[in-house]
């Protein structure tokens, strides 16, 4: 009788179990695709672009059936409501057929609300209406609306507000040059760090742009390379931002893998000298091992007329202090307009000088450096005589 009795608890048990894995799944949310979300009226309907700051906007967020999404949303832009074609789709047009009507602005928000950026808003119309010093408008009317993205999901976009806004002219310049960076073992000081301040002063050292190459005005992308000595068999990987590891080139069983966290760690296969090149517009990754010989120095000077062309007098520190160094760089230099060239061990008999700025490639005896008045990081590599002055924001 026990045992019967035992038995009918284990079997009303079993059915109480059962019953509470099906309520689960039935209270359990399932991901779907949102038709649309309501972005609110801006408070200010008025905006002075060269007095503002930014606009403040919010919006609904949009129904994933309940699903907990890590959403991401952005603001675009039209002068004329409508949204046929992004600035990027009419560059990219070389028959001139296709004509940009609305901008997508860089920010990218994570909540329901943001601040749009009023000098993103006024570079934005500038592009699309190809305005210049003397064409600007006194006002204009600005069509917005919002976007959002969420794993697993097709982007939806919002209702469209509107406001009127005082524009200025705002000289469209390229964008910056897309640097990726080596992070590792035996890569700078420290190994596997990739901390947000590490660039050269730890664990991550930048790619260089490659001289005469030709890089997307928007995005910056194009081919960059680095050429440095390698452990056989130390793992390394790059990566797009300090401090992330979203974006990174690692190893797959079928080669080089981009934005795989879990891709293995890029080694070579013996001691040595390697090139490596990365296209960040078509995302090609070649490693291929450097022949020719490569020179080894205890310092690196950068001699020039803003001090006398002392060849000891400015050292460059070294990046890497755990191996054999190539990679030098100063932090937080300022310059008023001046020459210089980079020296080798506080001497002229081994000298790079280049005829390109911000970035090029120097030569033995090589012109003199033309450096524009500014505040700059400068990263220098010796084995390729690369050199680039980025300008300090």
């Amino acid at each position: 009788m026990k045992k019967i009795f035992l038995s009918s608890l284990m079997l009303l048990s079993m059915a109480l179990v059962f019953t509470a894995c099906e309520d689960d799944r039935d209270s359990n949310p399932t991901l779907v695709q949102p038709t649309g979300f309501t972005l609110n009226n801006p408070v200010n309907t008025l905006v002075d672009l060269a007095e503002s700051k930014g606009i403040p906007f919010a919006w609904s967020q949009p129904d994933y059936g309940g699903w907990p999404a890590a959403v991401e949303y952005q603001l675009e832009v039209s002068p004329t409501d409508n949204w046929h074609y992004t600035i990027e789709e009419d560059e990219a047009d070389e028959s001139g057929m296709t004509v940009a009507d609305y901008a997508i602005l860089p920010t990218i928000y994570s909540s329901c609300s943001g601040i749009m950026s009023a000098e993103e808003l006024a570079k934005a119309l500038v592009a699309i209406c190809g305005w210049d010093e003397t064409s600007v408008p006194e006002k204009q009317i600005v069509y917005v609306r919002a976007t959002a993205k969420a794993p697993g999901t097709e982007k939806v976009t919002s209702t469209v507000v509107s406001l009127e806004v005082n524009p200025y002219y705002i000289e469209l310049a390229d964008a910056p040059i897309e640097l990726w960076y080596l992070v590792g073992e035996g890569i700078g000081s420290a190994d596997w760090d990739n901390g947000e301040k590490s660039v050269a002063t730890g664990g991550l050292i930048p790619m260089y742009p490659i001289m005469g190459n030709e890089y997307d005005a928007r995005t910056g992308q194009g081919e960059i390379q680095y050429a440095g000595f390698f452990y056989g068999g130390k793992g390394f990987k790059l990566i797009k931002v300090p401090g992330k590891w979203d974006d990174q080139w690692g190893m797959g069983d079928a080669g080089f893998v981009k934005n795989d966290g879990g891709s293995g760690n890029i080694t070579v296969e013996a001691d040595g000298y390697y090139l490596i090149r990365l296209n960040t517009l078509t995302d090609e990754l070649v490693i291929e091992p450097i022949t020719d010989p490569v020179g080894v120095y205890s310092m690196i000077g950068m001699p020039g007329n803003y001090q006398g062309w002392d060849t000891g007098a400015n050292p460059m520190n070294a990046m890497s202090t755990n191996v054999e160094n190539h990679d030098w760089y100063l932090m937080n230099v300022t310059y008023e307009e001046t020459t210089l060239k980079f020296a080798a061990d506080n001497d002229w008999a081994v000298n790079w000088g280049g005829s390109t700025f911000p970035y090029g490639v120097g030569a033995q005896d090589g012109p003199d450096i033309a450096v524009a008045a500014g505040t700059y990081n400068v990263f220098f590599n010796d084995i390729l005589g690369t050199y680039n002055f980025v300008l300090v924001q």
